[in-house]
């Protein structure tokens, strides 16, 4: 461990690209400045879109997501780089929990915000016991067997409410195709950072082409700017209070495993990366993570996660300086502080959101098996086959578990059960190791 709590961010001679900037280096200010814009840019997409889908208030989330990342920055001692945004782990329990009709905002938000909280509270009760012992017991809970399975589910458990979302006027159903041609067109043939933005850049384009077919063609509903022009350019955001009830806290409070095996997963790749072991922090960053999560649910705001867009942007410029997250949190608190910009995100079609929702969650899909196959998990020995194959139909069929006044849903049911079928089935089998999971 450092002797002292903050690293004293010597400057570093290194150029993007070329040579490696470590997490306690420093850029010029101008540089240093230049690439906190470049990683709201990378989280705008994500931590907009999470909102969104779930009846929240994205202007607020863009903000909470700046005062998690202040958070988590100061419990880490800035000594591990990351962004925190909306996880999209919450999103189908909150729509469960509060009946969200996926239409403006979702009116029992303050029932979903309490049970955010609650899974907020177990977060940090899990980083305070991996600071006290460490984090091999993780490791053996949710092998990436599981966690693979896990963040599957949550893709599979989602989808039924996208497609419903753009299956009523056949205008909204060809609009919600457009989307997904626009955002996999981004995907294949963007170049770069333009690639790295494909849900943001496809999303823009496909609102664009909708404005021309609606408010130029008038084929369909047209986007009504006016509470755009209305909105005044500065102003606080509306917050929220949490209401807690039991039935929403025990359904919701099981993600803080999914949020665990995202933030380890994180921790391990930016480790693998700067040449620096970041475990001594992994306790220390699960708490950041947590309190965060809290904080944010206490006003209003998503659950936060750590995020792989921003680890991505890490990877290409190899700038790992902690200071350029602290720039780019005090960006997001500016631009929560704009509700003119809220109003703008709030005229988004809803059959493009809808097309860009398919999309989101059958990359968070894809992200379940992209685990199996990055730790080399072995579909040929039963136990895995088993557990794999239980979990995702407990889940995607959201298999509900009733007990008297409680109901465990789909996503909470398939959680615990891989978890629990794992460990009922572990024989001599060889021990999996390794929790590589993105967002």
């Amino acid at each position: 461990m450092a002797d002292s709590y903050f690293p004293k961010w010597r400057l570093s001679s290194g150029v993007a690209g070329k040579q490696v900037v470590a997490p306690d280096e420093r850029l010029p200010g101008l540089q240093t400045v230049a690439m906190g814009v470049q990683h709201v840019v990378a989280m705008f997409g994500s931590t907009v879109l999470a909102p969104l889908l779930m009846g929240f208030d994205p202007n607020l989330a863009i903000f909470m997501s700046g005062v998690g990342t202040l958070l988590f920055f100061v419990l880490v001692g800035g000594r591990v780089p990351s962004y925190l945004g909306s996880s999209f782990s919450f999103i189908g329990l909150v729509i469960a929990v509060t009946g969200y009709a996926g239409h403006g905002l979702n009116a029992n938000i303050g029932v979903a915000l309490g049970g955010i909280i609650a899974c907020g509270a177990v977060y940090a009760v899990i980083g305070l016991v991996v600071m006290a012992i460490g984090t091999r017991w993780i490791e053996t809970l949710m092998p990436p067997v599981v966690t693979g399975a896990v963040v599957a589910v949550i893709g599979l458990n989602l989808a039924p409410v996208a497609v419903k979302g753009v299956s009523g006027q056949g205008f909204d159903s060809w609009m919600a195709l457009m989307t997904i041609l626009c955002v996999g067109g981004v995907a294949v043939f963007a170049r770069g950072m333009m690639q790295r933005l494909l849900i943001l850049l496809g999303l823009i384009l496909a609102y664009l082409i909708y404005a021309l077919l609606t408010n130029g063609a008038r084929l369909g509903t047209p986007i009504d700017f006016a509470p755009v022009a209305q909105a005044a350019w500065f102003g606080l955001p509306k917050f929220t209070a949490p209401v807690f009830h039991a039935n929403a806290m025990v359904l919701l409070a099981p993600v803080a495993i999914i949020l665990v095996a995202e933030n380890l997963g994180h921790i391990k790749a930016v480790s693998a990366m700067t040449g620096q072991n970041l475990d001594p922090y992994i306790g220390r960053a699960f708490l950041g993570d947590a309190l965060a999560t809290i904080v944010s649910g206490s006003v209003g705001g998503t659950g936060v996660t750590t995020y792989a867009e921003n680890i991505g942007v890490m990877a290409v410029t190899k700038i790992y300086s902690t200071l350029v997250f602290v720039v780019a949190a005090c960006i997001a608190l500016v631009l929560g502080f704009s509700p003119k910009f809220g109003a703008l995100i709030h005229t988004i079609p809803g059959p493009v959101l809808g097309g860009v929702s398919i999309v989101v969650f059958g990359l968070i899909t894809v992200a379940g098996a992209r685990i199996w196959v990055q730790n080399r998990v072995d579909f040929s020995d039963n136990r895995n086959l088993i557990v794999t194959a239980v979990t995702l139909v407990l889940g995607a069929g959201d298999f509900t578990l009733r007990f008297g006044g409680f109901a465990l849903g789909g996503i909470g049911t398939a959680t615990f059960g891989g978890i629990l079928l794992y460990a009922l089935l572990r024989g001599r089998a060889q021990p999996e190791t390794g929790t590589m999971v993105q967002r």
